[in-house]
């Protein structure tokens, strides 16, 4: 037999608000938008950084193709030089894609009553979405400085691409420094 106040709309409620505020969450907080609003702009910056490692990866394979050929009599070792290039752009897209997972492993900020009564949390997620900003600006920069482009171009624009990936490290400690540090 189900009760009469099983269906009651005032009833569910109250238990719904019980529950999700048990939770930690409450629909028409800005900071849940917020916290929503980093966690999404975080995936796109990673799929931005997965398209530019993809790109190397199909640079190097091409660049494999073309500069290491199966060995023959007449040739019987690869060239040491074409080598060592074809390991630069491995080592290249393996940086971009271990950037791309440190992107989705950030941290937010943890919505409870502690992190609540030491740190202002709509103001700490909206520093975090300016450093998020900025990231994507980065990752679409390296998406678009290596995409479509061949190993030996890459490889002519190494020091610029380590050097744009040294920024989105700095630009991801900042973010990171920002939910350790002080608040």
């Amino acid at each position: 037999m189900i009760p009469g106040d099983f269906y009651d709309a005032g009833a569910l409620k109250q238990i719904a608000v019980s529950l999700f505020y048990g939770w930690g969450y409450n629909f028409y907080r800005a900071e849940n938008q917020l916290r929503a609003d980093d966690q999404l702009v975080r995936s796109k910056a990673a799929s931005l950084l997965g398209y530019a490692a993809a790109s190397v990866s199909e640079a190097e394979s091409a660049y494999r193709r073309e500069f290491l050929p199966p060995p023959s009599r007449a040739k019987p070792f690869p060239d040491a030089e074409a080598v060592a290039n074809a390991q630069r752009l491995e080592r290249l897209g393996r940086e971009i894609s271990s950037l791309e997972q440190f992107i989705q492993q950030q941290p937010v900020p943890e919505n409870d009553r502690m992190t609540q009564r030491y740190r202002n949390e709509a103001q700490t997620l909206q520093t975090l979405i300016a450093h998020d900003e900025q990231l994507v600006g980065q990752c679409e920069l390296m998406r678009s400085m290596v995409s479509e482009q061949d190993g030996a171009t890459l490889l002519k624009n190494a020091a610029e691409i380590v050097a744009g990936l040294q920024v989105i490290r700095t630009t991801l400690q900042q973010r990171e420094a920002v939910l350790l540090g002080p608040a």
